[in-house]
This record gives structure tokens, sequence and C-alpha cells, in this order.
């Protein structure tokens, strides 16, 4: 049987023009088939002209004089750039001898890392198992079932992941099952901080002064967030801002809650959350992320005449959103609002998915809510795209805040049979740097495999 370790290196995700051209070719044309192994080889940022995928927001609707720059996630293969973790995680598995043929792979999720375990298992031959909330949209269970993917549901929401890692621990006594643990194993950190965090830097580099004034995003698994490492590591003064939920506030006072943003807001310090690189943590009310996808996707031309713009003005927009990325965009108008931002000065989001994924929650808002009138649309955008309330953001660089969010991740993975050694470790600089280091190891192993499977 042909080795199934086959995909690209880290350097060939964040650069595929760096690929073998007869691997681009076969890549490019695999796109029109989606369930073309050949696909792997684009889990990149970048398009086929090579540039990196993302917009540039309209000053007209950010009411910023930033510029707020937003990666583009839903042309990864699978629809979303969480993709690219699991693929990393599932491949240093393989190339470590601890994932083999005979194995299941299981991804614990909420969504998009979920609907990304069952495709790249298809695509490497693998069965899949993913372990979800029981109420998320509707759109993700179908994708998954799409891709071959078993499903096993635990109750609750988006917010009630912890009950997705205890039954992962069920999993864990078969030997045959693998676990893509998305907020433990650190090829989730190696991918974004290189990859995303690289494209992010490349990005930027076309607008203002070319470099990056802060990066914002809101962490489910917070292996977005790495790629703020990378963006510091290139510009030290940059700033990190993480999102949350208003209704979850764990990062900001250690709240819980249940709430309507699929994909974040968790309840916990994740494992591979680097807390000494998090400078801020901002609320987005729920629900302000809800009517925000509705006024962007389905009332465009309101929107346009409230700004008084021409019509057509916002159609690029169309598609490229889902919940979280509308979170992410109203974190990052209100981050540069709080800085103070120039038009010199850029701000980084992601949008990690794209609407695809979401018609039922917006059917759901309209069940909610009622119909959505004209008379409604005026108050929704000075609400969503204008309004900020400075109490909703919290300074997390002092040292107390540190201990209180380490406490924290402390409390939790300790019960997950992690060691007080292992988590004081995290709290230097210098652990995640080595672990960043072991991507050229990686990246070495793959080619030898690739040369002897002739993959």
């Amino acid at each position: 049987m042909k080795s199934k370790i086959f995909g690209p290196t880290y350097q060939e995700m964040l650069h595929p023009e760096t690929l073998p051209a007869v691997v681009r070719q076969r890549a490019e044309a695999a796109r029109a088939h989606e369930l073309d192994q050949a696909n792997l080889y684009n889990i990149t940022w970048k398009d086929t002209a090579n540039k990196v995928r993302h917009v540039l927001l309209p000053k007209a609707l950010t009411g910023v004089e930033a510029n707020v720059i937003v990666l583009v996630g839903r042309e990864y293969p699978s629809g979303s750039h969480k993709v690219g973790a699991v693929y990393a995680t599932l491949l240093e598995g393989e190339l470590a001898g601890e994932i083999q043929e005979e194995n299941t792979i299981i991804g614990p999720s909420t969504g998009n890392f979920g609907i990304g375990t069952a495709y790249v298992a298809k695509l490497k031959g693998y069965p899949a198992v993913v372990i979800m909330p029981e109420r998320m949209s509707a759109e993700r269970y179908e994708r998954i079932k799409k891709y071959g993917g078993r499903l096993d549901l635990t109750p609750g929401s988006e917010s009630d992941v912890i009950l997705v890692l205890e039954r992962t621990q069920e999993y864990k006594k078969d030997p045959r099952n693998k676990i893509l643990a998305q907020f433990e194993l650190q090829p989730n950190y190696r991918f974004h901080r290189y990859v995303t965090g690289g494209s992010a830097l490349l990005a930027a580099r076309e607008y203002g002064n070319g470099r990056i004034a802060a990066f914002v995003s809101a962490p489910g698994s917070a292996g977005t967030l790495a790629a703020g490492d990378e963006i510091k590591a290139a510009f030290p003064d940059a700033f990190v801002c993480a999102l949350e939920p208003r209704e979850c506030s764990t990062l900001f006072n250690n709240g819980c809650g249940t709430h309507r943003i699929e994909g974040i807001g968790d309840k916990m310090v994740t494992l591979i959350h680097n807390v000494l690189t998090t400078d801020y943590v901002m609320l987005i009310h729920d629900d302000d992320c809800v009517m925000g996808l509705e006024l962007l996707e389905c009332r465009q031309r309101q929107v346009e005449n409230i700004l008084h713009l021409q019509p057509g003005t916002l159609g690029f927009l169309r598609g490229v959103f889902g919940i979280s990325g509308i979170c992410n965009i109203l974190g990052a108008i209100r981050f540069a609002r709080l800085l103070h931002l120039g038009s010199n000065d850029n701000v980084v989001t992601i949008a990690t998915d794209g609407f695809d994924r979401y018609p039922s929650v917006l059917s759901d808002l309209v069940r909610r809510q009622g119909p959505v009138t004209d008379a409604m649309l005026d108050g929704w955008f000075d609400q969503i795209f204008r309004v900020g309330n400075l109490t909703d953001i919290l300074d997390v660089r002092p040292r107390e805040q540190k201990q209180r969010l380490y406490s924290y991740k402390e409390a939790m993975w300790t019960k997950f049979g992690y060691s007080q050694v292992y988590l004081k470790s995290m709290e230097n600089q210098s652990f995640w740097d080595a672990e960043y280091a072991k991507i050229h190891k990686v990246d070495e192993s793959l080619l030898r495999a690739r040369r002897l499977g002739d993959c």
C-alpha cells in the first residue's frame, strides 16, 4: 500500500510556490474535485498567484482610520483554515509512528476542527469519529457526514466543550484510537505561529507602514492566537488581543456561560494558549455577531445606504464571514479605536470560515427576534459597528493577571494528567520557542518520507 505520509511541509504551507511544479499543478487541478488527495497541498493562505487571501475592510464600514486586514479562511480545503491544524497534528503523529494504518482518528471539536478531521482522515484513508456538542449548527454536522466522519454528540453547546474533553478520555482507553487533541497538542500551535503568523506578516506588507500594530482573534483552541507570537517576533511592540463572548467571559474574569458564537469561548485556558503573549482580552456580545452577519451577508444594500456607498460596494464581502469572523472584525475595529490607531497602522484578524456554515443560525435569529425590518437596521448598525464599551476590555499584561490565567490553566489541565512541572514550564517563552523550532525537523522527516513513499 502506498504510504499515507504525504502532504506539504510547514514551509510549503507558508510558501506553496516552493512546491515541485508537478505537485503544484496537481494541487491546482484538484480544487475542482474536493476529495482529490492532492488538495492537501492546497492547505495554505495563498491563492494561485501566491498572494495571501485577505480582504481590506472599507473604512466607511469600520469607522476607524487604521487598516483592518482580514485573512480569509473559507478557501482552504474543507472550507476553513482549521484544516491546517488538523493536517499538521495528524502528520506529526504519522511521522512519529504514533498513527498507523489500523488507527481510527478522533477529533474533539465544536465545529471546524471536527470538519477538518473528517476531511483529512478521508483523504488519508483513516476512519474518523468527531466528538461535538449536540447544539451546533446543522451545517457542521452535514459536512462531517459528507466526508464520512461519524458523529458522537455530547450534551450542550459551544461553551460545554469540557464535556467533549471528558468524552475523549473514553476513546483513549482503546489504543487503536488516536486523538487529534487540538486543545493540547503543539502542532496546532506550530501551524498557526508559522503559517498563519507568517501569512499575516506578508499580507500587512501591502498596507500602511507594512507593520502590524495589533493582532486580534477569538480563541477556541487558541491555536490561531499563536500567530501573535510570530507577529511579536517581527514587531515586538505589536499587541495581541483575545476576544471572548460576553456571555462566557473565562479569560476576562473566570466566567462561564452559554453563547452563540460557534468555534470560540470554550470555558478554559487551553493547554496550547501561550498566555505570555496575550496583552488584552475583549468581550463581544454574541448577538452582535449574529446580527452583524445578517447585515453583511443579507442586508448589504441597506448597509450601503446607511454609509452612503454606491450599490455593490460591499459585494466583495458576501460569503466571506461566519459568526466568529464577525466577532473578530468587531474586535479588530474596537481595538483599533481603543489604541487610537491611524491610517498608517495595520490591524490583522481572521475569518476562519465562510457563510455556508451559518444559514441555520440566521434562521434562528428570525425565530428569536421576529422578521428583520428596515427600521431595525440603522439601530443595529450603530450598535454593532460604532459602539464599544471600554469596560469590556481588560489589560492582562500585569503579573497578577498572568498568574490568574496560569492558575486557571493549571486547575483545568492537571485534571487531565498534566504535571505542574510541565505547566510551569509554559510560563517561559523559551518553552514556546523550543516547540516552534521543531518545525525544521518535522519538515526534514516529511521530505524523507515523501521520497521513500514516492508521494
